[in-house]
């Protein structure tokens, strides 16, 4: 039986690119070669795309060739260059391990829509949605669920600095991890929180700060049928939760532990895992998502965010949270291909 072949898309331009090679790294660990026959992309910090042998740990390996997904349906696949002549690879579908702007917003779901190729995830609309933190909070609303108060700025926009219900958080409307992400608990910080923030996205969000316990949800899945990982729980020593931001996260944070399970009530638990799934349905998810909540003392869950292509590193949330429920990274990568592959026979 021949293997399929799968392009698995990481790096990127944005600021996680180091974050995505790191994903792309455990993915290879953990891809069943003997059914796939894997093509690593990798997208330089200056956008450049080389096909290579494997995820290095500069995120591309020696000898890289040049490549390009070619848009044209006809070729359904990859364009590589070589010796002034292109080399044709057909790919039966796309596992896009990008993680931030360009990766997670619809961008790469479109170039992938446009070449005809299956790809893993969410699509251009529902990607492009939960990137937007302001437009996820709209749907999440009208789904039911809570969120905080927030304000968007708009580029060259000033916030009201003095009717605003201190702490707050700033951060960048349409941005990955927790880059550009300021708590501010006076007016005479918010314009410098600002001006961190737009460093990022001209777009800034400010929202209040909710006091309650963070908690995570992984959901894998089709829309109308959603697994629901194991919930955890972010225990903060001090500070607030700065995923991605430290020097060495493989060796842990200097603020924060992961408890998997959480060590919530059964009924929270629940209220998690349902919240969750209503979220992804109502913003049009599949394939994989992280769920990003609070969870209030009175039992109250408040949004906190929504990660279409969560991290697949091996201190990532995602995969120690579907491990906890039975599933390994490796099959939770099998369920992941048969369901785009089921979902293009539709």
């Amino acid at each position: 039986m021949s293997r399929l072949n799968i392009g698995i898309i990481f790096g990127g331009s944005s600021e996680e690119h180091p974050v995505s090679v790191k994903s792309a790294q455990e993915v290879a660990k953990n891809l069943d070669t003997d059914t796939y026959e894997p093509y690593w992309i990798s997208i330089t910090q200056s956008g450049s795309w080389k096909l290579c042998d494997a995820p290095g740990a500069a995120g591309e390996s020696v000898g890289a060739r040049p490549v390009m997904l070619s848009p044209d349906r006809s070729v359904h696949g990859l364009l590589v260059l070589e010796q002034g002549r292109f080399e044709v690879i057909h790919l039966d579908l796309v596992l896009p391990v990008l993680h931030g702007p360009l990766g997670e917003d619809g961008a790469i779901q479109g170039l992938l829509e446009l070449s005809g190729v299956p790809y893993v995830g969410c699509d251009v609309q529902s990607s492009a949605v939960c990137m937007d933190k302001s437009l996820t909070y709209t749907v999440a609303k009208s789904a039911g669920i809570a969120t905080p108060n927030f304000w968007v700025v708009a580029e060259n926009e000033k916030a009201d600095v003095d009717q605003l219900p201190y702490p707050v958080f700033v951060k960048p409307a349409r941005s990955g991890s927790s880059f550009g992400v300021s708590k501010v608990a006076g007016a005479e910080d918010l314009p410098s929180a600002l001006d961190a923030a737009r460093q990022y996205d001209s777009k800034v969000l400010i929202e209040e700060a909710v006091a309650g316990s963070e908690v995570g949800c992984a959901i894998l899945g089709e829309p109308f049928a959603p697994f629901a990982g194991e919930v955890d729980r972010v225990a903060l020593s001090h500070g607030f939760f700065r995923i991605h931001q430290e020097d060495a996260p493989e060796t842990g944070s200097e603020n924060s532990t992961f408890i998997v399970p959480a060590d919530i009530s059964e009924a929270s638990r629940r209220l998690v895992q349902e919240s969750a799934k209503t979220l992804y349905r109502a913003l049009g998810c599949q394939g994989l998502a992280r769920v990003d909540v609070f969870l209030k003392e009175d039992g109250q869950v408040v949004l906190n965010e929504v990660n279409t292509l969560p991290g697949m590193t091996s201190y990532s949330r995602y995969p120690r949270m579907m491990a906890a429920a039975g599933l390994q990274l490796s099959d939770v990568l099998d369920r992941l291909v048969s369901m785009t592959l089921d979902r293009k026979k539709r």
